[in-house]
């Protein structure tokens, strides 16, 4: 049988809260994403709060008014407008909204299916492995970004069908971990005693052997979701996306890319705020698995 991509993942002993939190507090990638991805948050709710205007009216006497540091530039649009007359910072704040449902939708959706995988595989091995191995294989086998183009231009490119085409796609890194850090712990001294005990199988799973994986499935689901966001506005850039008139980034990038010699901010706007998103959304993933890792428990 073959051992699809296994990973030596360690199993991530429990810390004391306290040891924990300092770890966290010490850690300033963590800090500083988890404060600009608290911060695009709050913005994405609060967005029909704070946008100045209407995200989706239009006013063709102010096309391509330039942002306030530009000469011709007014308060009345700080960010200036896009090619349709519409209000650039409503729309970006808008779009916060449309990438965070996205990545945490896909999130949870590919998270589910790969977990399920991860764990059946490496908890019950044999014949269940081998089955759910040869899945993941003919997945990997199976480029994202082609067949979700593919899916994308035959079915429609609504917000629903686009986090449900990703959210089946990509659920491999999921399976893969999780496979591999349950047959590490499948045979610890906790679960044998839950096994003799005469606890069920399923009830192994979900008390004894998911919590001492979530860490890994934590950082997974944070490189997944980032993952996510950066698909979703390249298949909005190619129109395959998020239709317009909605404010996804990746669109409001299609969408400028046609003036971008002549008004570069309307694509240096949404393409920066996809970027620190994006980057937040790393930072996090990255200080949760230096401060989850073994290393930090010594």
């Amino acid at each position: 049988m073959s051992d699809i991509a296994h990973t030596d993942v360690p199993v991530v002993a429990t810390a004391e809260p306290s040891r924990l939190m300092r770890r966290v507090m010490g850690h300033k990638g963590l800090l500083f994403g988890s404060a600009v991805f608290g911060i695009i948050v709050l913005i994405a709710l609060l967005a029909p709060l704070i946008a100045p205007h209407d995200p989706y009216a239009q006013d063709l006497n102010n096309r391509l008014v330039p942002p306030i540091w530009y000469e011709r530039g007014t308060w009345t649009h700080v960010l200036g407008t896009d090619n349709l007359g519409r209000d650039y910072l409503s729309r970006t704040l808008y779009g916060a909204q449309i990438s965070l449902l996205i990545g945490l939708a896909v999130m949870l959706i590919s998270g589910t299916i790969g977990t399920a995988f991860g764990l059946a595989a490496g908890y019950f091995g044999g014949r269940i492995d081998m089955a759910i191995t040869f899945i993941i294989t003919t997945r990997l086998a199976l480029p994202v970004v082609l067949v979700a183009l593919a899916v994308v231009a035959m079915v429609g490119g609504t917000l629903g069908i686009v986090i449900a085409v990703l959210g089946l796609l990509k659920w491999d890194r999921f399976a893969v971990v999780m496979r591999s850090a349950t047959q590490q712990v499948r045979s610890l001294d906790y679960v044998e005693a839950a096994r003799a005990g005469g606890s069920s199988q399923l009830r192994i799973i979900l008390r004894e052997v998911l919590p001492n994986v979530l860490p890994h499935l934590i950082v997974v689901g944070t490189v997944e979701a980032a993952s996510a966001i950066l698909l979703e506005a390249a298949l909005s850039f190619l129109g395959l996306g998020v239709q317009p008139p909605l404010p996804s980034w990746g669109l409001m990038i299609s969408e400028a890319k046609n003036f971008m010699f002549f008004s570069f901010w309307l694509i240096a706007i949404p393409g920066a705020a996809l970027a620190l998103l994006v980057l937040a959304i790393n930072m996090i993933g990255d200080g949760l698995r230096d401060v989850t890792a073994p290393k930090s428990h010594s």
